[in-house]
């Protein structure tokens, strides 16, 4: 990216399907390109394979590969790994920390509050 530019891309990363279609219409009504996971290695594929996004919304608790172990294979990865995390969770609170993400926020979650977040984020990398 050059500098002053933005990624507007986001990719959520959620098992719950709703969830992910709630914050997709409401990201992209905020402006946002989003991009959706099921799970972990969803995610991984998409970001190995495809676009990258500014920034991931990652839920902590999936099947197939959880958030956590996500994150570990983000960060080995050195294609991937400065993509930053912000962490979408209803469980865990007190293991966030271990996610090392740029902001963690429990469910339910305001979307304005989320919204507010990631532009902060793509707007000052």
């Amino acid at each position: 990216m050059k500098a002053g530019s933005t990624n507007r891309t986001v990719l959520v990363v959620d098992d719950d399907s709703g969830v992910r279609e709630l914050l997709t219409r409401s990201l992209s009504f905020e402006g946002f390109d989003v991009m959706e996971a099921a799970n972990g290695q969803d995610a991984l594929t998409q970001l190995r394979t495809g676009r990258r996004p500014g920034v991931i919304v990652l839920d902590l608790r999936m099947p197939v590969m959880d958030g956590w172990a996500f994150r570990v294979a983000q960060r080995a990865d050195p294609r991937i790994a400065r993509i930053p995390v912000v962490i979408l969770s209803g469980a865990d609170a007190h293991r966030f920390q271990e996610i090392e993400a740029v902001a963690a926020l429990e469910k339910p979650v305001s979307l304005s509050q989320l919204a507010d977040c990631l532009h902060r984020i793509v707007e000052h990398p």
